[in-house]
């Protein structure tokens, strides 16, 4: 009866998990460039008794763990803004842009010019040129944003966005700020990621799908929960009868 108790417990961990994930999921159905996450989890067979004069042998015991988090790294839907500054990523790229951590990660193109002139994201993250940041002055115009991130002006290229894609994108992390960071080197993206001006790339979140997984996980928490609170009426219940039996 103790070992349901766990079982039980180790589900609703689990179950607690996703829903934190699916929450996180619908809280950035708007964020550009947002990559939804889902969980992963494994079963976990406790290992049986050593001894072998039991007249009956143990009963294998799955448990639930918690596996981490997979990337949704699916494209998500462009929208077409007419902003210059406005980027859409295609393909499996990054952008790097400079954050008071280092060199991080995103897939947010939505950009602007600070008051320095240099190109920043949406959340004033400076973004990071292959030769250096980008830097653009006020009396510039004509400002485009090509294929492979080379932005220019009436004056000339003024630098080119840098692009990176990596050898497993799913050891990510996310660090707030629709920012990832990597335990592993970026490579230059080549033909990996492109940009497209004037658009941006939307969440992939798909919001019916998360409400259908949200459903089933509240379904199945309160499946468990009533498990465990009837298990623990049936040890209150055989402990009453031992005592009155003594």
């Amino acid at each position: 009866m103790q070992n349901a108790l766990f079982v039980g417990v180790s589900s609703q961990m689990a179950l607690q998990r996703e829903l934190d994930v699916i929450s996180n999921n619908m809280a950035n159905v708007s964020t550009t460039g947002f990559k939804g996450r889902s969980t992963r989890f494994q079963e976990y067979l406790m290992p049986v008794a050593s001894a072998d004069s039991f007249a009956r042998p143990d009963r294998r015991l799955s448990y639930v763990i918690d596996q981490g988090t997979t990337i949704d790294l699916g494209q998500g839907p462009i929208e077409q803004t007419g902003n210059p500054l406005n980027v859409a990523v295609k393909g499996a790229a990054f952008i790097a842009v400079q954050s008071p951590q280092g060199e991080r990660y995103t897939r947010n193109g939505a950009f602007e010019i600070d008051p320095t002139g240099a190109l920043v994201t949406s959340d004033g993250y400076k973004v990071a040129g292959d030769g250096g940041p980008i830097t653009i002055n006020p009396q510039e115009t004509g400002l485009t944003i090509g294929l492979d991130g080379t932005v220019s002006t009436n004056l000339g290229i003024r630098g080119k966005i840098k692009l990176v894609t990596f050898a497993n994108p799913q050891r990510l992390t996310n660090e707030g700020g629709n920012l990832y960071a990597s335990p592993e080197p970026a490579r230059p993206a080549g033909i990996e990621g492109r940009l497209e001006s004037g658009a941006l790339e939307r969440s992939n979140v798909r919001p019916v799908i998360e409400m259908t997984r949200l459903m089933d996980v509240n379904r199945s928490y309160a499946m468990v929960s009533s498990m465990i609170t009837r298990l623990d009426d049936l040890r209150g219940t055989a402990i009453r009868r031992l005592a009155d039996v003594a």
